[in-house]
């Protein structure tokens, strides 16, 4: 008994230790210096995790989970598609996993692994609610509760004031899919909308309606036959005098399939306004997780996403007729002559029936299909993500029921380009969430293409903070199933931003990270500030745009204020507190200080400020002034060079990726590209280069900070002087401060490791001879081309054909005569102060 009693009082003492943590762990983040220095949980970014087809391998879903925690990531949203993604599915062929499909058993035993290794990391795991990306449904969803479409035959005109005996017609539609964009098609190759069988054998009655054959029919005059018309399609009336059409309403399936899924995975959408289907497609999404997942379910597997809206407008659902009577109180049944181009009772009576119409379907996105979603997975213990728009329902109405609510935003042209993002940001706001997530950097192809780096996404991720997102989901992360011999691998296709574990610069991508991090946790801080002009810029210079988003709470103010274009220039901001002494905190370093020069008046508080290329601050108000603002101080002082690094660099490229074997001088630092041996210009990786120099006593000893000034860097480098790191730089400024005491007079080894992008190697492979087989890609616009099959080569592990090609992917966007991207050490590196 008396170890049970110990127990029992350690098991108290722990259980009040931990609740002590816990409150010392809220209070601590109230503080915003302390979410700045150790950013929470909440702040870490996520990404949308890529499945592609087949291509599935256990031991690199592991490579993959552990590389994310690595970089300070902390959740995927798994979506398995087809092969390739143009955005329409496509396969490649010769896999080495045929088995792997889509919902099926082997698929299930690796989500369960890819649960049981989230759990062991920490990590938040969940996924999309079916195969494909877009939008609820599968090869479970049958016609009948299928998304529907309203259909019609009518009659010849029929002369009245007689008995009448006729065979109507039954309704008939285009047998080939009614959805947005095609899919290919298994069986016979093709990428198309295909013929779906349930559009020629599934169909179901509305109504019958008899109605003037010409003009403007009142109300009145609409007959409703329905109860006349026989198994078999024959009827019998007595007309009355007059001209008459006789219309057979009914509905079938849109035929609208999920997409882009593997093909043999790929089922009908289902009836988003019928509870009894949406509850058929949640039986079967929850009670897969629960069999496959069922004890991970919270810790491994936490949530189901659902995507934007791609799936089509239906136009009918079997109670359709109830909740339109229900909801808008009259009958829809005299008016479906309006859906055949009638005009029923007047024009602007149909027009206000096809508005009640519309709000219907809104009205039962919201009650049926949402709500149910919300509930069931409430109730299994599951968090509900989604991108609730793109759909006929309304924002404001779906988004309290969604647990959890994305936007979305593009890199358009290299731009920020939102995509419904500011009215969901509105809508959130005003159902007072804190948290904005938005997928984040989705990509053309025009605009990724194995060339993104770091420093083109910083102020396109700038500008969705201004906007009000405070947690970033990376739009993509490809599992990469292959050995690392195979790289840059596997891709979505030809889309979304390349932010892999396969990158180039992925080991450097830490340092993005650790400022996507730093910038999160401050504008999840605190409460979203509604003051208007609060935050002005005057005289900005060199057409530098600056943006800016203010937090506030328990009177302190932060501002987020950044350059969201790639020039330089200068601004007087203004914000409207007084009586603060301002500080300014740099994400990217981590640093914090206070402001120097600014001045306060009539309430506002103004500060000159200098910006970088693309370069962001947090400006924040927390401590009272008490000392006498001293004019002439200077916020960004000028920095000189002292000493300018021209001895030649000796130069270590990676042979592994087609570099020389052997160290290359460098008598002067140039661009890659513009080398005449192949081994340079076409190098995509990291290379390092190596110099000494010399410094002076007095340099060395000035009582000013020094720093190591790069100049131009394409596109990444790691900084190691005299044996010690200095860090990353991958963003302007391209300089890092010297710690003190570190150089010497003589013989200051310096090391910088840049690295450039993927695009140039794969522009020097097609110098060479093909050892693949492509397929062209099918988008609206030439964007590349497809990996046909994997070669035998691939498969058998052997040497690969064509000696000088090094890399190897499933989507390639250039030719050999695409533009390469500058690259290397540019210059001029100096010491300066």
């Amino acid at each position: 008994m008396r170890l049970y009693t110990f127990l029992a009082f350690l098991l108290i003492l722990n259980n009040s230790l931990v609740a002590q943590h816990s409150v010392i762990n809220k209070k601590s983040y109230t503080d915003p210096a302390t979410v700045f220095t150790h950013p929470p949980e909440s702040a870490k970014p996520g990404v949308l995790w890529m499945w592609m087809g087949t291509n599935i391998d256990k031991a690199n879903i592991t490579k993959d989970l552990e590389a994310l925690k690595a970089q300070g990531f902390n959740r995927t949203t798994m979506f398995s598609l087809a092969d390739v993604v143009n955005p329409w599915s496509a396969i490649i062929g010769k896999t080495k996993t045929p088995e792997i499909i889509s919902w099926t058993e082997p698929w299930w035993k690796l989500v369960r692994f890819a649960a049981e290794e989230s759990k062991r990391l920490g990590m938040d795991f969940g996924m999309f609610n079916g195969p494909g990306y877009e939008s609820s449904g599968g090869n479970w969803i049958t016609p009948e509760k299928s998304m529907q479409e309203i259909c019609w035959s009518v009659s010849d005109k029929i002369n009245g004031n007689k008995h009448i005996s006729l065979q109507l017609k039954r309704p008939t539609v285009d047998p080939r899919s009614n959805m947005p964009f095609p899919v290919f098609n298994l069986e016979n190759g093709l990428t198309e909308k295909p013929e779906i069988p349930g559009r020629k054998n599934y169909y179901k009655d509305i109504a019958v309606l008899a109605l003037p054959a010409e003009g403007v029919a009142p109300k009145s005059s609409v007959i409703d036959l329905t109860s006349k018309l026989k198994p078999d399609g024959t009827l019998d009336w007595d007309a009355p005098a007059g001209d008459w059409l006789i219309y057979r309403f009914g509905h079938t399936t849109m035929g609208a399939l999920i997409q882009p899924a593997q093909p043999q995975a790929v089922g009908l959408e289902c009836d988003k306004m019928s509870e009894e289907a949406v509850n058929f497609h949640m039986d079967h999404i929850i009670g897969e997780i629960q069999k496959h997942l069922g004890d991970l379910i919270g810790t491994g597997f936490t949530h189901v996403h659902f995507d934007s809206y791609e799936a089509g407008n239906p136009t009918w659902t079997p109670k359709m007729r109830e909740e339109f009577l229900k909801r808008r109180g009259y009958d829809i049944i005299p008016y479906l002559p309006i859906f055949a181009g009638r005009i029923v009772e007047s024009k602007s009576d149909s027009v206000k029936v096809n508005n009640d119409f519309t709000a219907t379907i809104m009205d039962l996105y919201r009650d049926v299909y949402y709500t149910t979603i919300s509930k069931r997975l409430k109730d299994a213990k599951l968090t509900f993500l989604s991108e609730p728009y793109g759909g006929p329902w309304r924002q404001d109405d779906v988004m309290p029921l969604v647990h959890n609510v994305m936007t979305e935003f593009w890199t358009g042209n290299g731009e920020y380009s939102p995509y419904e993002l500011d009215p969901t940001v509105a809508a959130l706001r005003k159902s007072d969430h804190n948290l904005i997530e938005a997928e984040a950097f989705t990509g053309q192809p025009a605009d990724s293409k194995w060339s993104e780096t770091p420093a083109w996404l910083k102020p396109i991720g700038d500008a969705a903070f201004c906007a009000g997102v405070n947690r970033i989901v990376i739009h993509r992360f490809a599992h990469q199933p292959f050995d690392e011999r195979y790289k840059p691998g596997n891709t979505m296709g030809q889309w979304g931003t390349h932010f892999d574990r396969t990158q180039t610069w992925w080991k450097e991508s830490k340092a993005l990270v650790q400022y996507w991090q730093r910038c999160q946790a401050l504008l999840q801080w605190g409460h979203f500030a509604t003051a208007e002009n609060d935050f002005t810029v005057h005289h900005a210079t060199d057409s530098i745009k600056v943006q800016s988003i203010h937090r506030n709470d328990a009177g302190t103010d932060i501002y987020f204020v950044a350059n969201t274009t790639h020039r330089i220039g200068t601004a007087s901001c203004s914000f409207k507190v007084t009586g603060k002494q301002p500080e300014i905190w740099d994400a990217v370093t981590g640093t914090m200080k206070d402001v120097a020069a600014f001045y306060q008046a009539d309430g506002i508080t103004t500060i000159p400020m200098k910006f970088d290329d693309a370069q962001s601050f947090f400006i924040v108000f927390r401590k009272k002034l008490t000392a006498p603002i001293v004019k002439g101080k200077n916020n960004f002082p000028e920095v000189s060079p002292v000493i300018t690094l021209d001895n030649p660099w000796q130069v270590q490229f990676d042979k592994q990726w087609g570099g020389p074997a052997n160290p290359v001088t460098f008598d002067k630092l140039q661009d890659w590209t513009t080398n005449s041996i192949p081994g340079i210009k076409y190098f995509s990786g990291t290379a390092i280069y190596r110099t000494s120099f010399n410094a002076s006593a007095a340099i060395i000893n000035s009582k000013q900070p020094l720093y190591l000034d790069l100049g131009k860097v394409n596109h990444l480098a790691r900084i190691i002087l005299n044996g010690k790191d200095l860090g990353v730089l991958w963003t302007a400024p391209w300089r890092v401060t010297i710690p003190s005491q570190l150089l010497h007079v003589s013989n200051n080894k310096l090391e910088i490791q840049v690295t450039n992008v993927w695009a140039n190697r794969l522009i020097g492979d097609e110098q060479e001879p093909d050892d693949c087989e492509w397929l062209p890609g099918q988008y609206f616009y030439y964007s590349g081309k497809q990996l046909k099959e994997f070669p035998d080569w691939f498969l058998k592990n052997q040497p690969r054909p064509s000696k000088g090609r090094y890399c190897f992917t499933t989507w390639n966007y250039f030719t050999k005569d695409s533009p390469l991207i500058p690259s290397g050490l540019i210059g001029p590196v100096r010491i300066a102060k």
